[in-house]
Protein backbone atom coordinates (compact mmCIF):
# COMPACT_ATOMS: atom_id res chain seq x y z
CA UNK A 1 0.00 0.00 0.00
CA UNK A 2 1.05 3.42 -0.78
CA UNK A 3 2.69 5.38 2.08
CA UNK A 4 0.22 8.34 1.51
CA UNK A 5 -2.66 5.99 1.47
CA UNK A 6 -1.08 4.30 4.97
CA UNK A 7 -1.60 7.68 6.17
CA UNK A 8 -4.80 8.60 4.93
CA UNK A 9 -6.21 5.35 6.84
CA UNK A 10 -4.75 5.88 10.10
CA UNK A 11 -6.24 9.55 9.66
CA UNK A 12 -9.77 8.16 9.10
CA UNK A 13 -9.35 5.40 12.12
CA UNK A 14 -8.21 8.08 14.15
CA UNK A 15 -11.58 10.06 13.71
CA UNK A 16 -13.30 7.15 14.05
CA UNK A 17 -12.14 6.27 17.55
CA UNK A 18 -11.71 9.69 18.92
CA UNK A 19 -14.07 13.05 18.64
CA UNK A 20 -12.94 15.81 17.44
CA UNK A 21 -13.20 17.13 21.37
CA UNK A 22 -11.15 14.95 22.21
CA UNK A 23 -8.27 16.19 19.70
CA UNK A 24 -8.72 19.53 20.25
CA UNK A 25 -7.94 18.81 23.90
CA UNK A 26 -4.70 17.07 22.83
CA UNK A 27 -3.38 20.04 21.36
CA UNK A 28 -4.14 22.42 24.24
CA UNK A 29 -1.81 23.13 27.19
CA UNK A 30 -1.72 21.00 30.04
CA UNK A 31 1.28 20.23 32.90
CA UNK A 32 3.68 17.44 33.33
CA UNK A 33 5.99 16.31 35.58
CA UNK A 34 9.04 14.48 33.46
CA UNK A 35 12.57 13.04 34.36
CA UNK A 36 15.29 15.60 33.04
CA UNK A 37 17.17 13.39 30.36
CA UNK A 38 13.91 12.57 28.83
CA UNK A 39 13.48 16.40 27.65
CA UNK A 40 15.98 16.85 24.63
CA UNK A 41 17.38 20.22 24.59
CA UNK A 42 16.53 23.02 21.38
CA UNK A 43 18.74 22.63 18.79
CA UNK A 44 21.60 24.53 18.40
CA UNK A 45 20.18 26.56 21.27
CA UNK A 46 22.48 29.95 21.59
CA UNK A 47 22.16 30.52 25.62
CA UNK A 48 24.46 28.73 27.42
CA UNK A 49 24.37 27.26 31.06
CA UNK A 50 27.00 28.03 32.76
CA UNK A 51 28.26 27.56 36.41
CA UNK A 52 27.83 31.07 37.44
CA UNK A 53 26.37 32.91 40.56
CA UNK A 54 22.98 33.32 38.83
CA UNK A 55 23.51 29.15 38.70
CA UNK A 56 24.47 28.54 42.45
CA UNK A 57 21.92 30.43 43.42
CA UNK A 58 19.23 28.30 41.30
CA UNK A 59 20.64 24.97 42.28
CA UNK A 60 20.76 26.12 45.75
CA UNK A 61 16.64 26.77 45.24
CA UNK A 62 16.00 23.47 44.00
CA UNK A 63 17.91 21.94 46.54
CA UNK A 64 15.57 23.27 49.01
CA UNK A 65 12.13 23.81 47.52
CA UNK A 66 12.28 21.97 43.98
CA UNK A 67 11.72 23.46 40.52
CA UNK A 68 9.03 26.26 41.46
CA UNK A 69 8.40 27.52 37.93
CA UNK A 70 7.79 25.08 35.31
CA UNK A 71 9.60 24.61 32.31
CA UNK A 72 8.01 24.86 28.69
CA UNK A 73 8.67 22.06 25.96
CA UNK A 74 6.65 20.93 23.41
CA UNK A 75 5.99 17.51 21.76
CA UNK A 76 8.71 15.83 19.05
CA UNK A 77 7.20 14.48 16.17
CA UNK A 78 8.91 11.52 16.48
CA UNK A 79 7.48 11.34 19.99
CA UNK A 80 9.05 12.59 23.14
CA UNK A 81 9.62 16.36 24.31
CA UNK A 82 12.24 19.27 23.57
CA UNK A 83 13.02 22.09 25.77
CA UNK A 84 11.70 25.23 25.17
CA UNK A 85 12.41 27.58 28.05
CA UNK A 86 14.07 25.69 31.25
CA UNK A 87 17.58 24.69 30.30
CA UNK A 88 18.85 26.14 33.33
CA UNK A 89 16.06 24.54 35.47
CA UNK A 90 16.61 21.50 33.75
CA UNK A 91 20.45 21.58 34.35
CA UNK A 92 19.91 22.42 38.14
CA UNK A 93 17.57 19.47 38.41
CA UNK A 94 20.08 16.85 37.15
CA UNK A 95 23.00 18.38 39.42
CA UNK A 96 20.65 18.14 43.11
CA UNK A 97 19.39 14.89 41.46
CA UNK A 98 15.80 15.79 41.87
CA UNK A 99 14.14 12.91 39.81
CA UNK A 100 11.76 15.40 37.70
CA UNK A 101 10.77 18.75 36.94
CA UNK A 102 7.07 20.04 35.97
CA UNK A 103 7.07 21.36 32.46
CA UNK A 104 4.00 22.79 30.20
CA UNK A 105 3.69 21.16 27.17
CA UNK A 106 2.71 23.47 24.20
CA UNK A 107 2.33 22.53 20.45
CA UNK A 108 4.33 25.03 18.60
CA UNK A 109 5.90 24.59 15.14
CA UNK A 110 9.65 25.21 14.51
CA UNK A 111 9.49 28.84 13.78
CA UNK A 112 6.87 29.70 16.89
CA UNK A 113 9.59 27.35 19.13
CA UNK A 114 12.58 29.73 18.35
CA UNK A 115 10.46 32.54 18.93
CA UNK A 116 9.76 31.77 22.21
CA UNK A 117 12.97 30.15 23.43
CA UNK A 118 14.93 33.26 22.76
CA UNK A 119 12.52 35.82 24.05
CA UNK A 120 11.94 33.65 26.90
CA UNK A 121 15.92 33.89 27.22
CA UNK A 122 16.12 37.62 26.49
CA UNK A 123 14.79 38.20 29.84
CA UNK A 124 18.25 37.26 31.62
CA UNK A 125 20.14 39.85 33.40
CA UNK A 126 23.15 38.54 32.06
CA UNK A 127 23.60 37.94 28.24
CA UNK A 128 26.66 37.37 26.25
CA UNK A 129 27.20 39.24 23.04
CA UNK A 130 27.77 35.62 21.52
CA UNK A 131 24.24 34.41 22.78
CA UNK A 132 22.60 37.91 21.43
CA UNK A 133 24.04 36.98 18.30
CA UNK A 134 23.23 33.61 17.73
CA UNK A 135 19.16 34.33 19.02
CA UNK A 136 18.56 37.26 17.23
CA UNK A 137 19.94 35.35 14.33
CA UNK A 138 17.52 32.48 14.88
CA UNK A 139 14.65 34.81 15.46
CA UNK A 140 15.18 37.32 12.58
CA UNK A 141 15.30 33.44 10.45
CA UNK A 142 11.88 32.10 12.26
CA UNK A 143 10.32 35.45 11.44
CA UNK A 144 11.22 35.72 7.90
CA UNK A 145 10.03 31.97 7.48
CA UNK A 146 6.90 32.57 8.82
CA UNK A 147 6.44 35.50 6.75
CA UNK A 148 7.08 33.73 3.52
CA UNK A 149 10.37 35.71 3.08
CA UNK A 150 13.65 34.72 2.27
CA UNK A 151 16.45 35.09 4.86
CA UNK A 152 18.25 37.75 3.09
CA UNK A 153 16.77 41.28 4.03
CA UNK A 154 15.06 43.29 1.67
CA UNK A 155 13.08 45.68 2.55
CA UNK A 156 9.29 44.56 0.87
CA UNK A 157 6.19 44.67 3.59
CA UNK A 158 5.65 41.75 5.35
CA UNK A 159 2.16 40.22 5.73
CA UNK A 160 -0.72 41.73 7.33
CA UNK A 161 0.41 40.09 10.53
CA UNK A 162 3.89 41.99 11.17
CA UNK A 163 1.97 45.64 9.95
CA UNK A 164 3.48 46.15 6.85
CA UNK A 165 6.69 46.00 8.82
CA UNK A 166 10.35 44.18 8.04
CA UNK A 167 11.17 41.42 9.90
CA UNK A 168 13.99 43.37 11.32
CA UNK A 169 12.07 46.47 12.47
CA UNK A 170 9.60 43.86 13.75
CA UNK A 171 12.57 42.20 15.90
CA UNK A 172 14.05 45.52 16.36
CA UNK A 173 10.81 46.87 18.19
CA UNK A 174 10.20 43.62 20.30
CA UNK A 175 13.89 43.34 22.08
CA UNK A 176 14.24 47.39 22.61
CA UNK A 177 17.30 47.76 19.99
CA UNK A 178 18.05 49.83 16.93
CA UNK A 179 17.81 47.78 13.50
CA UNK A 180 21.44 48.35 13.02
CA UNK A 181 22.33 47.47 16.67
CA UNK A 182 20.96 43.94 15.79
CA UNK A 183 22.82 43.39 12.82
CA UNK A 184 25.70 44.12 14.11
CA UNK A 185 25.07 41.85 17.00
CA UNK A 186 25.00 39.01 13.79
CA UNK A 187 28.03 39.81 12.25
CA UNK A 188 29.39 38.36 15.20
CA UNK A 189 28.03 34.96 13.98
CA UNK A 190 31.10 35.37 11.35
CA UNK A 191 33.54 35.58 13.88
CA UNK A 192 35.83 32.37 14.89
CA UNK A 193 35.42 30.86 18.23
CA UNK A 194 38.24 32.52 19.84
CA UNK A 195 37.92 35.74 18.68
CA UNK A 196 34.02 35.66 19.87
CA UNK A 197 35.41 34.60 23.44
CA UNK A 198 37.30 37.53 23.60
CA UNK A 199 33.88 39.71 22.61
CA UNK A 200 32.00 37.74 25.21
CA UNK A 201 34.71 38.34 27.93
CA UNK A 202 33.51 42.46 27.92
CA UNK A 203 30.75 41.53 29.69
CA UNK A 204 32.34 38.34 31.60
CA UNK A 205 35.25 40.32 32.77
CA UNK A 206 37.41 37.58 33.30
CA UNK A 207 40.64 38.05 34.98
CA UNK A 208 44.02 37.67 32.53
CA UNK A 209 42.24 37.33 29.87
CA UNK A 210 41.61 39.74 27.06
CA UNK A 211 38.64 41.91 25.96
CA UNK A 212 37.40 42.83 23.02
CA UNK A 213 34.60 45.83 21.98
CA UNK A 214 31.31 45.42 19.57
CA UNK A 215 32.33 47.89 16.99
CA UNK A 216 36.60 46.41 16.77
CA UNK A 217 34.78 43.16 16.36
CA UNK A 218 32.00 43.38 13.70
CA UNK A 219 34.72 44.99 11.54
CA UNK A 220 36.49 41.70 12.12
CA UNK A 221 33.99 39.29 11.03
CA UNK A 222 34.40 40.54 7.54
CA UNK A 223 37.84 39.46 7.76
CA UNK A 224 38.48 35.72 6.00
CA UNK A 225 38.45 32.63 8.51
CA UNK A 226 42.53 31.96 7.73
CA UNK A 227 42.87 35.96 8.43
CA UNK A 228 40.99 35.80 11.45
CA UNK A 229 43.20 32.45 12.91
CA UNK A 230 46.14 34.44 11.91
CA UNK A 231 45.21 37.86 14.09
CA UNK A 232 44.34 35.82 16.39
CA UNK A 233 47.58 34.10 16.56
CA UNK A 234 48.84 38.24 16.45
CA UNK A 235 46.76 38.66 19.88
CA UNK A 236 48.17 36.05 22.08
CA UNK A 237 51.76 36.60 20.64
CA UNK A 238 51.37 40.67 21.28
CA UNK A 239 48.64 40.83 24.19
CA UNK A 240 46.70 43.00 22.76
CA UNK A 241 43.42 43.37 20.72
CA UNK A 242 42.91 45.88 18.09
CA UNK A 243 40.84 48.79 18.67
CA UNK A 244 38.24 49.94 16.14
CA UNK A 245 40.19 52.57 14.00
CA UNK A 246 42.81 49.20 13.42
CA UNK A 247 40.17 46.78 12.90
CA UNK A 248 38.67 49.12 9.96
CA UNK A 249 42.25 48.79 8.26
CA UNK A 250 42.20 45.17 8.83
CA UNK A 251 38.98 44.64 6.86
CA UNK A 252 40.38 47.01 4.07
CA UNK A 253 43.51 45.15 3.55
CA UNK A 254 41.27 42.13 3.64
CA UNK A 255 39.12 43.87 0.99
CA UNK A 256 42.19 44.48 -1.21
CA UNK A 257 43.46 41.16 -0.75
CA UNK A 258 47.09 42.19 0.96
CA UNK A 259 46.10 41.32 4.83
CA UNK A 260 48.52 38.71 6.29
CA UNK A 261 50.61 37.86 9.28
CA UNK A 262 53.10 40.60 8.69
CA UNK A 263 50.24 43.20 8.15
CA UNK A 264 48.46 42.24 11.16
CA UNK A 265 51.48 42.44 13.21
CA UNK A 266 52.63 45.92 11.78
CA UNK A 267 48.54 46.99 12.55
CA UNK A 268 48.43 45.81 16.56
CA UNK A 269 52.23 47.54 16.78
CA UNK A 270 50.57 50.95 16.00
CA UNK A 271 49.77 53.32 18.98
CA UNK A 272 46.32 53.64 19.82
CA UNK A 273 44.32 56.80 21.25
CA UNK A 274 44.16 55.86 24.54
CA UNK A 275 47.48 54.10 25.08
CA UNK A 276 48.86 58.08 24.88
CA UNK A 277 49.94 59.36 28.15
CA UNK A 278 47.36 61.34 29.61
CA UNK A 279 48.59 64.50 31.96
CA UNK A 280 45.52 66.13 34.03
CA UNK A 281 45.16 69.42 35.90
CA UNK A 282 42.11 69.48 38.10
CA UNK A 283 39.88 72.36 37.21
CA UNK A 284 39.39 73.87 40.17
CA UNK A 285 43.19 75.14 40.27
CA UNK A 286 42.70 76.72 36.56
CA UNK A 287 39.43 77.86 36.57
CA UNK A 288 40.09 81.19 38.36
CA UNK A 289 42.36 82.18 35.15
CA UNK A 290 39.34 81.54 32.43
CA UNK A 291 36.17 82.95 31.94
CA UNK A 292 32.93 80.40 32.63
CA UNK A 293 32.31 78.58 29.73
CA UNK A 294 35.51 78.53 28.08
CA UNK A 295 35.95 75.61 25.95
CA UNK A 296 38.31 72.97 26.86
CA UNK A 297 39.84 73.08 23.78
CA UNK A 298 40.85 76.77 23.99
CA UNK A 299 42.25 76.41 27.40
CA UNK A 300 44.42 73.67 26.47
CA UNK A 301 46.07 75.78 23.69
CA UNK A 302 46.54 78.52 26.15
CA UNK A 303 48.05 76.61 28.81
CA UNK A 304 50.58 75.29 25.73
CA UNK A 305 50.69 78.53 24.80
CA UNK A 306 52.13 79.84 28.39
CA UNK A 307 54.27 76.67 28.72
CA UNK A 308 56.09 77.93 25.37
CA UNK A 309 56.49 81.41 26.20
CA UNK A 310 57.97 80.60 29.83
CA UNK A 311 60.25 78.12 28.16
CA UNK A 312 61.30 80.79 25.50
CA UNK A 313 61.70 83.29 28.50
CA UNK A 314 64.03 80.35 30.61
CA UNK A 315 66.09 79.98 27.65
CA UNK A 316 66.83 83.66 27.51
CA UNK A 317 67.95 84.01 30.88
CA UNK A 318 70.11 81.22 31.14
CA UNK A 319 72.15 82.84 28.02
Amino acid sequence: MAKNSVAGLLTSVDELFTTQEIREEAKLERVIDLPPDEISDFPDHPFKVRMDEEMLQMIESVKQHGVLVPALIRPKPEGGFQMIAGHRRKHAAKLTGFPKIPCIVRDLTDEEATIVMVDSNLQREKILPSERAFAYKMRLNAMRRMAGRPKRENYSPLGNNFQFKTSSEELAETVGESKNQIFRYIRLTELIPEILELVDNSVLKEKDKLQMALRPAVELSYLKKEEQEDLFQAIQDMDCTPSHVQAIKMRQFSQQGRLDSNVIFSILEEEKPNQKEQFKIPKERISKYFAPGTPVQKIEDTIVKALEFYRKRQRSMER
